[in-house]
C-alpha cells in the first residue's frame, strides 16, 4: 500500500509540475505574442499592406499563434502529438458542423481581402445598415455610422449581399430634386437652377451637369438637378445647394407646392 500512495503522490507531483509548466507556456507566449504583434504592426510588412488588409492579417496571425502556443502547452502535459492530431480532427468535424456560420464567416473575410469590395475607410451601404468602413477581422467587418454608432456585421453575410460603395470613386453624382408649381415659368425655373449649379463652388468644372424637367407630378412639376462633386464635398454640397435653391426661390416669387387634396361633399 505505501508503495502505491507513495507511486500515486509521485504522479501526481509530475502531473502538477506539468501542468504548472504549461500553463506558464500559455501566460508568457501568449504575452510574447501580444509583444510580437505590436512590433509586426509597425514593420515594414504591416506599413506596405492596406490598413484594412492588416487588421485582417493581424486576426490570423494571432489566432495561428496562439493555436502554436497551447499545442506546445498540451504536449508538455504528456500527451503526444499523433493523440492530439486525432483529437483535433475529430473537434474540427464537430465543430465545422456546428460552427457553420464562423466558417463562412472566416470565408466571407477571406472573399472580402481576395476581392476588395472595399476597404477601411470606404462609406458602403448594405442595404440594411450603411457607414465608414472602421475595421476588417477575420469574422466580422466594423461600419461606423453617421450618428456614430458602431455596427457589427459577419463577413459571411456582407459577402452574400449587394453593397454599395460610395467612395470606391474619387467623385460622387449629386443628384437633387426641386418641385415647382405647375404656374411657374419654365424657362425661369431653369435659369435659375442653372446659375446656382454653374456658381456651386464643390461643383467640379470640367465635369458635365444637368437641369432639366424630369416629370410631370401630381401636384408639381419635377425638376433634376445634376452634378459631380468630390466625394469629401457631397454632404456640405447637398446641403449648401438645397437651402440657396429654397432662398432664390422666394426671391424670384417661384412656388414650391406640397401635396394638396381637394375633397368634394355631395348633399
Amino acid at each position: 500500500m505505501k508503495e502505491l500512495s507513495d507511486e500515486l503522490i509521485a504522479s501526481l507531483v509530475n502531473f502538477c509540475c506539468k501542468t504548472l509548466v504549461a500553463v506558464i507556456i500559455i501566460v508568457i507566449g501568449f504575452k510574447l505574442i501580444n509583444v510580437l504583434m505590436k512590433h509586426l504592426k509597425k514593420g515594414r510588412f504591416f506599413n506596405h499592406l492596406e490598413k484594412s488588409s492588416q487588421t485582417f492579417m493581424n486576426s490570423i496571425l494571432t489566432i495561428t499563434f496562439k493555436s502554436l502556443i497551447l499545442l506546445i502547452a498540451i504536449t508538455e502535459l504528456g500527451i503526444s502529438t499523433s493523440s492530439i492530431i486525432t483529437l483535433l480532427a475529430s473537434a474540427g468535424l464537430a465543430f465545422g458542423l456546428a460552427l457553420q456560420g464562423g466558417l463562412s464567416n472566416i470565408a466571407g473575410g477571406v472573399t472580402i481581402m481576395l476581392f476588395k469590395p472595399f476597404k477601411v475607410a470606404d462609406f458602403i451601404d448594405t442595404h440594411s445598415d450603411s457607414g465608414t468602413v472602421k475595421e476588417i477581422n477575420i469574422f466580422h467587418t466594423i461600419l461606423e455610422t453617421y450618428d456614430n454608432r458602431l455596427v457589427v456585421i459577419p463577413n459571411g453575410v456582407l459577402a452574400n449581399t449587394t453593397i454599395v460603395n460610395y467612395t470606391a470613386s474619387k467623385n460622387r453624382l449629386l443628384d437633387i430634386t426641386v418641385t415647382v408649381s405647375y404656374d411657374s415659368n419654365l424657362d425661369k425655373v431653369k435659369e435659375v437652377l442653372t446659375n446656382l449649379v454653374i456658381n456651386c463652388k464643390y461643383r467640379l468644372p470640367d465635369k458635365d451637369y444637368l437641369v432639366a424637367l424630369k416629370e410631370h407630378g401630381d401636384n408639381a412639376l419635377i425638376f433634376t438637378v445634376r452634378l459631380l462633386v468630390k466625394n469629401d464635398d457631397y454632404w456640405n454640397a447637398k446641403f449648401e445647394l438645397l437651402e440657396q435653391i429654397k432662398r432664390e426661390f422666394d426671391k424670384e416669387k417661384i412656388i414650391i407646392p406640397y401635396p394638396q387634396l381637394d375633397v368634394h361633399i355631395e348633399k
